[in-house]
């Protein structure tokens, strides 16, 4: 832990001494710390902020406001189409979408045909399209998700998303939403997760991600030339996230990055050794109980995070050697923390705590503190304040 986490809990603690926990706060010096180091990482490619990394207006906005971030990636069409209501622009949907009435909506809102971009990957997003939005009222545009991962033999190192993969196939789709009407193709997008989404955890991962690297600046080279030889206008190529950065803005094909974690620096960013962030997002728990001399329980703390069933994804308690015990780990209503730590909180306490990963814990609290130094300046809504839930 570094100093600079070491010290953070007693000033977030004097901070919010008026307010009862659970609550969620964010550190406005470590958030802007952060932005800056994503613009430095990123070198000249302006990034395009991950919401679903965020889940909170107020840092959209704020962070939309600073040089070097451009634009959103959504991760809903609910989601996309409230932001434009809310005045947001340029924004890309990263994933395909089902949603038959948010479709519909969308097709009925020039506004917001103008300002958002679906995913699609396959034809049958274009047939699926066409039947839940088959007048709209101006032309849809539409970026196909390429596949980035790394392929050793028969093995898939990343995560499975398009299938989408060659020059070739890229241009095939493409073709078919030229021959189709009230679509046509924007942009093209490539999510290395094997290198943006990996710690450095060992020499063999390391390896992989070197090769990773250099086998997609190829083939994303291969894609982005064949569409445009086939005529294709892209207005953007997206590549990159918060972990891969400075590997995906150097290529000449991109033109643009996406990062949205790094803003918070959660847990999982703990394990990375290719670029340094703060935290900026914590969460406070009340101790409630102490049923031993050297475990404290605290009220509430069972946020887990998405993606495999592991420790990792449990949230980290910040202090003198605090853990979380193995057979109960952090639970629905109480989490018993062991430790040197545990011996000196009393009932009433506050043990303050860090997600495994970003935006998710937004999900469990309606206000955001905003701290900066040793007050609270304003209280936020997430997106859950806001009465929004996108899934």
């Amino acid at each position: 832990m570094s100093a600079a986490i070491g010290s953070t809990p007693h000033r977030l603690t004097a901070a919010t001494a008026h307010l009862d926990p659970p609550l969620a706060a964010l550190d406005l010096g470590a958030l802007s710390r952060n932005a800056a180091e994503l613009v430095r990482r990123a070198g000249n490619a302006p990034i395009r902020v991950a919401s679903k990394s965020v889940r909170c207006r107020w840092v959209l906005e704020n962070v939309l406001a600073r040089p070097g971030f451009s634009g959103i990636m959504a991760y809903s069409l609910r989601e996309a189409l409230w932001l434009v209501s809310c005045g947001f622009t340029d924004i890309l949907l990263g994933y395909p979408t089902a949603d038959r009435a948010a479709l519909a909506e969308l097709g009925g809102d020039a506004e917001a045909l103008a300002q958002l971009t679906l995913m699609i990957d396959d034809v049958r997003h274009l047939d699926f399209i066409a039947t839940h939005l088959p007048r709209p009222v101006a032309p849809i545009r539409l970026c196909l998700d390429i596949d980035a991962s790394l392929r050793i033999g028969p093995a898939h190192l990343g995560v499975r998303r398009s299938p989408v993969r060659t020059a070739e196939q890229a241009v095939a789709l493409a073709a078919e939403i030229a021959r189709r009407q009230d679509v046509r193709l924007v942009g093209v997008m490539f999510y290395e997760a094997q290198i943006a989404g990996l710690p450095d955890s060992s020499p063999a991962i390391a390896l992989m991600k070197r090769r990773s690297a250099e086998e997609l600046s190829v083939r994303r080279s291969e894609v982005v030339a064949a569409l445009r030889r086939a005529g294709h206008e892209l207005e953007f190529v997206n590549s990159g996230g918060t972990g891969s950065l400075e590997i995906s803005s150097p290529d000449p094909a991109v033109t643009e990055v996406t990062a949205g974690s790094g803003l918070y620096s959660p847990a999982l960013f703990d394990g990375y050794r290719s670029f340094e962030s703060d935290p900026s997002l914590y969460f406070a728990l009340p101790v409630v109980r102490r049923p031993a001399a050297d475990i404290a329980t605290a009220f509430g703390g069972g946020y887990i995070a998405s993606g495999p069933a592991k420790k990792s994804r449990q949230p980290k308690p910040i202090g003198d050697g605090l853990s979380l015990i193995g057979t109960e780990g952090a639970g629905e209503v109480q989490t018993p923390l062991r430790g040197k730590g545990a011996r000196e909180l009393a009932v009433g306490d506050r043990v303050w705590m860090r997600h495994a990963k970003a935006g998710e814990l937004l999900e469990r609290f309606d206000l955001v503190q905003l701290v900066e130094g040793s007050a609270v300046t304003q209280s936020v809504p997430s997106y859950r304040g806001e009465g929004k839930n996108f899934g």
